[in-house]
């Protein structure tokens, strides 16, 4: 049986190129075929690593028969796919590849490394137990107040990516839609400029007003309203209880419970006896 290839999502650096694992680059020398998001970004990473196989272009203006050229190059050997920064399939076209290559019954494996989610979890001093990835927030007002509204009173930390050029119209978003919170503001992590920023929304959109976004930027935004702890649900023989002491007589609330939940008229005519030491219902 003719060996078929296998792909690869390799994890590339987000800023320091020194980040790249040993894997990795052993990945990337061994493809056959290198798919990019943009290639002229990747080109200056394999050109830094002396690595010069094919390379290929794969992003949300690709033709579609661009991901069947793909797809054949995986039938006769290995394709590593690789994003602008990070790990593919995060907020890129990634997740498509990965389908499509399943959906052929052709193998799939990642090749972990830097990630700009985690790095900026992690530096927030923000909960990391439970936290949710929002990626980027919708462009449209409208869209972006709703998603946040969906969020708003979840206990989980948010981690979202954003632009320079849109980050003052994302903290007045936050701010509006989630309340003065905790934030970490990150940007151009792992980089010469690195910087990471911790206080309030509030201060946040004060500073960023006041100096110019420069570089990607990661926010990690503290948790909303802790989560009510939901109720016990009520048992059928609380509810045989819940009936008997309103007035109506043991049988008949045995008979009601057993025919709305299912349970065994029987069994609940027995858990009665047995916490009663009463004569049957």
């Amino acid at each position: 049986m003719a060996r078929v290839g296998t792909l690869y999502l390799v994890s590339t650096p987000i800023g320091n190129l020194g980040d790249i694992s040993l894997r990795a680059l052993d990945t990337l020398r061994s493809a056959s075929l290198i798919v990019a998001e943009d290639t002229r970004h990747t080109r200056k990473l394999l050109t830094h690593y002396d690595i010069h196989g094919p390379l290929l272009s794969y992003n949300e203006h690709s033709p579609p028969a661009r991901l069947g050229q793909i797809l054949e190059a995986l039938r006769e050997g290995d394709v590593a796919a690789v994003t602008d920064a990070g790990t593919p399939g995060v907020s890129d076209p990634g997740r498509e590849l990965v389908l499509a290559a399943y959906e052929e019954g052709l193998p799939v494996s990642a090749v972990p490394g830097p990630s700009a989610v985690l790095s900026a979890l992690i530096l927030s001093g923000l909960p990391t137990e439970s936290f949710l990835f929002l990626g980027f927030l919708p462009r449209r007002p409208r869209e972006r107040q709703e998603k946040l509204r969906q969020v708003r009173d979840l206990g989980y930390t948010l981690v979202l990516f954003e632009a320079p050029h849109r980050l003052l119209r994302t903290l007045e978003a936050l701010e509006d839609e989630l309340g003065d919170r905790p934030i970490a503001v990150t940007r151009e992590l792992t980089k010469l400029h690195e910087e990471i920023r911790r206080s309030t929304i509030s201060a946040e959109r004060a500073y960023w007003t006041a100096n110019q976004p420069r570089g990607e930027y990661t926010l990690v935004i503290g948790q909303g309203a802790p989560q009510e702890p939901e109720e016990a649900a009520t048992s059928p023989l609380d509810e045989v209880e819940r009936l008997v002491e309103g007035g109506m007589h043991a049988s008949a609330a045995v008979r009601q419970v057993a025919h709305e939940t299912g349970t065994s008229r029987k069994q609940l005519y027995q858990e009665w006896l047995e916490k009663h030491h009463d004569s049957p219902p």
